[in-house]
């Protein structure tokens, strides 16, 4: 088994005339917690957005361990046809900064509707995961309550939860807590805290620099399309080399 889960090489990426990723790198191996930060539209969540197949490369390649969904040769990017797309959606959950929970859907079958559906579980089965993971997010007794009855750190810890429920090889974040208060964010920063105990891998796009600290291995910071510098979270954050860095980090801290 290959140690890396996800792999994007050469991205590149335009909306019209306008170029969101430039020959953008970036590998994630197994175990391992990435933050990326940086400025509003210096391409994070684009860059995300490639990785999980919301959104297509022009350019570049993408890998989930040994499965190549998109390729280039040299005159663009060449997405695999057949059931690949569908393999690769089946290694990664994606947990968005808006909850997108389904609003008519009780906690219980928020978290099971996927299992069931996609992976074809037993309902026994799906709905025994869900009560662990229930269980794990500190979601106890609010099985049958509909989103609009609970809190934002309440629904994106459900959100966190049906990403777990399809086991994905590696979560993806998309700014989990903008939509939160500072009291509901910390709620939400310790699940992820907790999965980064358990070496879950995953990606976080943030602009929580004591989180990003905290709790990445590796921390990229994108500006203008490209990734102008990424190393251990404590260098890039406390000791940045690049003088872009420095600049974004001393608005955002300072």
């Amino acid at each position: 088994m290959t140690n890396s889960v996800m792999k994007i090489e050469n991205a590149r990426k335009a909306f019209g005339g306008n170029e969101v990723l430039k020959d953008i790198s970036l590998e994630v191996k197994r175990g391992e917690v990435v933050a990326i930060i940086g400025p509003s539209g210096g391409g994070k969540s684009t860059l995300l957005r490639c990785a999980t197949l919301l959104e297509t490369l022009d350019g570049g390649s993408l890998s989930f361990g040994d499965l190549a969904v998109a390729t280039d040769a040299g005159s663009g990017a060449v997405y695999a046809k057949g059931d690949v797309p569908k393999q690769a959606r089946s290694r990664f959950g994606l947990v968005f900064q808006n909850y997108n929970l389904f609003p008519h859907y009780t906690v219980m079958k928020n978290i099971t509707d996927a299992p069931i559906r996609v992976l074809k579980r037993p309902r026994e089965q799906a709905e025994a995961r869900a009560h662990e993971l229930i269980a794990q997010m500190g979601l106890t007794g609010n099985e049958n309550k509909v989103p609009c009855e609970l809190s934002g750190g309440q629904q994106q810890r459900v959100s966190i939860a049906r990403a777990l429920a399809l086991d994905p090889e590696i979560l993806f974040f998309d700014e989990p807590t903008s939509a939160l208060d500072p009291e509901l964010t910390a709620e939400v920063l310790r699940v992820i805290k907790d999965l980064a105990a358990q070496n879950m891998t995953m990606v976080i796009v943030t602009h929580a620099m004591q989180f990003a600290r905290d709790v990445a291995d590796r921390v990229v910071f994108m500006d203008g399309g490209r990734i102008v510098e990424e190393g251990p979270a404590e260098q890039v954050i406390d000791h940045p080399r690049e003088q872009r860095t420095r600049e974004f980090l001393s608005r955002i801290e300072g």
